[in-house]
């Protein structure tokens, strides 16, 4: 079976590297072709466009930063769905909107191919490792299908039922993890303010009910000034956007969501939005004078973690 990738940016070429580290074939595919050189020279093959890459590949991989993107690749001149053929799958790991999903999908079906949204779940460096989550929704006989890929790329796999399910979930998680960020930097900056330790307010968190994940990652990368997480405020904004849209559309009134989106484009006008989503503290290091950092702790997170053999999430 040979595997196609487009979209080799902070987390597609991380997710590359671990398919062709375990021994995937692979065609790949990005519009800089110098994100590619690294998996070239480990034996993948490059095509010059995405029809190349689906005319070369059974299953067709797809992690691009925007539907605006995606919809470009798939539907362009030398687009995805131009090189598609009977019994190909299409694996959509972008984060994506489930209409925009279940649109491209309908031209996949049209060419005789299937689709699932599968996008992933816990950091560029879990993504490294092989031990990210992930997301998978199509029919059952579609997930049956990709599921030893979706097994050797993360680590708990779950099926969230039909196609779109997993985007509509993954939006939801980004829009806690976003919730999280925010809430660690005003925990961090009034402990800083009330003249506690930050190195001793971390491990209090951590070691309490206040922990998260974005806890244990992000407030690191705070505290050693790095801001490095490899996911841009742009990117949480474009997440956080489609969550609030998702919330309108079902007429479910929010409270922390729109603030969120508001902290968010107000700190992109400032800082730009190519910024690591981490330095969104910086809005509160302005307004207080205060630096909120600590010694001892790491500019980027690695997942020290062996990496394993994914298995499926099952429903209680």
């Amino acid at each position: 079976m040979v595997v196609g990738f487009i979209g080799l940016g902070n987390l597609g070429q991380k997710l590359a590297q671990t398919l062709r580290r375990n021994g995937s074939k692979l065609v790949i595919y990005d519009i800089d072709y110098s994100k590619g050189q690294e998996l070239i020279m480990n034996g993948s093959i490059w095509a010059e466009n995405p029809r190349l890459v689906a005319e070369q590949s059974d299953q067709i991989i797809t992690c691009l930063p925007s539907p605006t993107i995606c919809a470009n690749v798939m539907e362009g001149k030398n687009g995805v769905i131009a090189g598609l053929s009977e019994g190909k799958t299409w694996i959509e790991m972008s984060t994506t909107s489930k209409d925009e999903v279940l649109r491209l999908a309908k031209k996949i079906q049209e060419k005789g191919g299937k689709t699932s949204d599968c996008p992933v779940s816990g950091g560029c460096h879990k993504a490294a490792s092989g031990n990210i989550s992930i997301f998978s929704g199509c029919e059952r006989e579609v997930f049956e299908r990709i599921k030893p890929l979706l097994f050797v790329m993360g680590e708990k796999i779950l099926h969230t039922g039909s196609l779109g399910t997993a985007s509509v979930l993954k939006v939801m998680t980004n829009y806690l993890a976003t919730a999280n960020l925010v809430s660690c930097c005003e925990a961090l900056v009034t402990m800083k303010g009330a003249g506690i330790n930050l190195a001793t307010t971390f491990e209090a968190i951590k070691i309490s009910s206040g922990n998260s994940f974005v806890h244990e990652t992000e407030s690191q990368v705070i505290l050693s000034g790095s801001r490095d997480i490899s996911f841009t405020m742009e990117l949480v904004l474009k997440d956080i956007e489609m969550f609030q849209k998702l919330a309108e559309l079902n007429e479910i009134p929010l409270d922390i969501s729109p603030k969120l989106v508001e902290i968010f484009k107000e700190e992109i006008l400032i800082s730009g939005g190519n910024t690591n989503s981490p330095a969104i503290i910086k809005r509160l290091e302005r307004k207080t004078g205060q630096d909120i950092l600590a010694g001892g702790f790491p500019s980027q997170i690695v997942d020290d973690e062996p990496e394993k053999l994914g298995f499926e999430i099952l429903l209680k």
